[in-house]
């Protein structure tokens, strides 16, 4: 990864999640348990005012960009997935910020300030049985104008780092099927949360339903127009940048674990045997160029005049980096042997949780499906739809 540092800043914000790494590893076991959440760790990154990492300057904020907060992204994954892509979510929000000034400027103003001050944010927007909102489902959670207030009702499914949230941003229908983005205070009346979050993976984002009851908010507490779009989402780049962190830190157990096991049938670590040589060479390949890929991916977008030009690239850099994470992760895991798969070993973790990169977005049939679409339009627009076969 030391490659990829270029810069004196990015040196001294690695060296100091450097030293969390360790304590963070110590504590990832109790992640496994069901109603887990990384406490410790999310306030000791705020010690070191992470959750200001991207926050603009004028605010009081670091003012880093894309490719300090992915570098940051798989150091912190390396040492704990969850922790990762928890406050990956809130960084990244920031950042999206930074770079489009999409939002309402009063609510940025306001909003920016308690960032500054330590506010946790992120977005729910999936519900229960109402499909996806990127494959275009809108949301049953309604807002209705009553004088100067909107008054919010529905549910939201996978809302990351739930206990430790104080704004979320809540996509929501009104009266006259606009959808609008509003901000949901924390301690707001009619708030709460039911712990559904059961998966096998990622178990420590606490990612439970967030439930809305007749939560008033006032008027002003719409977060951007209906119409605002960011032009680049360079910022998702987080969820590959965890994936290929937890890859790393498995590669580094199975590593260790080779050049230390001598088999008393073997005589010599099983790292000295071919079969084990070539298995780590396959893995540090797939390491390497899956980064090549990723921060690649990071300095094209932060050199592109046209930051939606660069969808598919993100898309693809998602996918395929996400893919030789798990490839390492499935390496990592026959290098160790049976093992792996005892619970006192870490193994079994990055092997769970690495699977969760799959139903993070962008989804991988969807993006399947517009680059096959951009293909078919391309050989009819040049051969007119005829055959040369």
């Amino acid at each position: 990864m030391d490659t990829f540092i270029k810069t004196t800043e990015q040196q001294k914000l690695l060296a100091q999640i450097r030293k969390l790494q360790p304590i963070f590893q110590q504590r990832e076991p109790e992640l496994d348990a069901l109603g887990s959440f990384p406490y410790e760790n999310i306030q000791d990154l705020k010690n070191i005012n992470y959750h200001t990492l991207t926050l603009p300057i004028e605010y009081g904020g670091q003012g880093f960009g894309l490719y300090e907060y992915i570098l940051a992204q798989e150091a912190i994954s390396e040492a704990s997935g969850p922790t990762g892509l928890s406050i990956g979510w809130h960084v990244g929000i920031v950042l999206e910020y930074a770079e489009n000034r999409h939002w309402h400027q009063t609510s940025a103003n306001w909003l920016m300030k308690e960032i500054s001050k330590g506010a946790l944010i992120n977005t729910a927007a999936t519900e229960s049985n109402a499909g996806s909102p990127a494959r275009g489902a809108l949301p049953r959670t309604t807002a209705v104008r009553d004088g100067d207030e909107w008054i919010i009702n529905g549910e939201k499914t996978y809302t990351s780092m739930a206990p430790a949230l104080d704004y979320i941003f809540v996509t929501a229908a009104t009266e006259h099927d606009e959808v609008i983005t509003v901000i949901i205070p924390r301690q707001a009346q009619g708030v709460s949360f039911d712990e559904t979050w059961d998966m096998l993976a990622m178990r420590g984002t606490a990612s439970h339903t967030l439930v809305l009851e007749d939560v008033r908010i006032p008027v002003s507490y719409v977060l951007k127009p209906s119409d605002a779009h960011a032009a680049g989402k360079g910022w998702l780049l987080h969820i590959p940048a965890c994936y290929i962190g937890i890859a790393a830190a498995a590669r580094t157990y199975a590593i260790n674990f080779a050049t230390s096991y001598v088999p008393a049938s073997l005589g010599k670590p099983i790292a000295e045997t071919p079969n084990i040589r070539q298995i780590i060479g396959e893995m540090e390949l797939e390491l390497v160029t899956a980064r090549h890929l990723l921060y690649g991916t990071v300095e094209r977008y932060e050199h592109a005049h046209d930051k939606a030009a660069m969808d598919e690239a993100l898309n693809v850099a998602k996918i395929a980096v996400t893919h030789a994470a798990m490839g390492i992760v499935d390496k990592a895991m026959k290098i160790v042997g049976s093992r792996a798969l005892s619970e006192s070993s870490p193994m079994h973790r990055y092997y769970l949780n690495i699977r969760a990169g799959l139903y993070n977005p962008p989804m991988e049939d969807m993006v399947k499906a517009q680059m096959a679409g951009k293909a078919i339009e391309f050989f009819k627009t040049k051969t007119g739809g005829e055959s040369n076969i």
